[in-house]
């Protein structure tokens, strides 16, 4: 499995993996085609203006709400209309997150980079889907699944003819509504020969912890981006929304428009330093 690839356009307009630190940024879920086009511009700009690369992340559905009344988004039809407008005006490339294997194929024509949810990063026949799409894979780390057990993912890619792939952090399941997350398991996730992701926002999750909706500290997302660029990787994935106390799904740990400019300011100076320092190496992650 590849662990530096290209996504975006016919001969790829962005590399992950090549040393760069990469940004996976976006609202949890498409509200509406002015919205999404609103926010990406002025997420764009913010990254622009640092010379950094990214990609715009939105859910056409949320398949995984805490209650039946949560807001899931406006459907796959509708949803690939708006990330191609994105795509078209701006020309960043787009991810979305698939459910279902019959999903796949329609939206690997739309988008550059095919992100399989954390709750689903085991399913045999979604994974074999996306490895036959022909596009990048993203898989985000089940709450459930050890780093190195993300292997049989990738294998299950692998056995369909997936090439590049990104895996994500994202926490683990800590007793009832938390998450913890072990910096560990981003070198365990290295040693698997893909690229590594940080899912900063999802990570400070409290699933279910509000009844009907999931909870959060929007306060440690910084720390834990800050710790995951110090680690090494290559890829920071973070929700934002320019009003995230009154977004529809997530807003407990989406980091807020006005603050993004800050946090990534932060962390590429984090990356910097690290990769300007000499390398410490004592050796792969193992038994013992």
């Amino acid at each position: 499995m590849a662990a530096n690839f290209w996504v975006g356009g016919p001969t790829g307009s962005l590399q992950i993996g090549d040393g760069s630190l990469r940004f996976i940024l976006g609202p949890c879920l498409l509200e509406s085609a002015s919205h999404a086009l609103d926010l990406a511009a002025a997420i764009d700009a913010q990254l622009r203006a640092r010379g950094a690369g990214w990609i715009f992340k939105a859910s056409f559905d949320k398949a995984n709400r805490s209650s039946p009344s949560g807001a899931r988004g406006p459907g796959l039809a509708r949803g690939l209309q708006i990330l191609a407008e994105v795509r078209a005006q701006l020309g960043v490339p787009v991810t979305t997150d698939v459910h279902l294997p019959d999903q796949v194929a329609e939206v690997a024509q739309v988008v550059d980079l095919v992100q399989v949810p954390a709750f689903l990063c085991r399913q045999t026949d979604l994974l074999w889907a996306v490895g036959a799409c022909g596009k990048p894979a993203h898989l985000k780390k089940g709450q459930f699944v050890a780093p190195g057990a993300m292997a049989g993912a990738l294998a299950k890619l692998r056995e369909a003819g997936g090439g590049p792939a990104l895996i994500t952090e994202r926490g683990s399941a800590f007793g009832h509504n938390d998450l913890v997350v072990d910096m560990r398991g981003l070198v365990e996730l290295r040693a698997l020969g893909a690229a590594v992701g940080m899912d900063a926002t999802h990570a400070a999750q409290r699933p279910g912890a509000l009844g009907d909706r999931s909870g959060g500290q929007r306060w440690a997302v910084p720390a834990l981006a800050r710790a995951a660029v110090a680690v090494g990787v290559d890829v920071l994935f973070a929700e934002v929304h320019e009003d995230p106390d009154r977004a529809p799904s997530d807003g407990p740990v989406m980091v807020p428009l006005a603050a993004l400019g800050g946090l990534i300011d932060q962390v590429l100076a984090i990356h910097a330093a690290v990769n300007g320092a000499p390398v410490v190496d004592l050796g792969a992650p193992g038994r013992g």
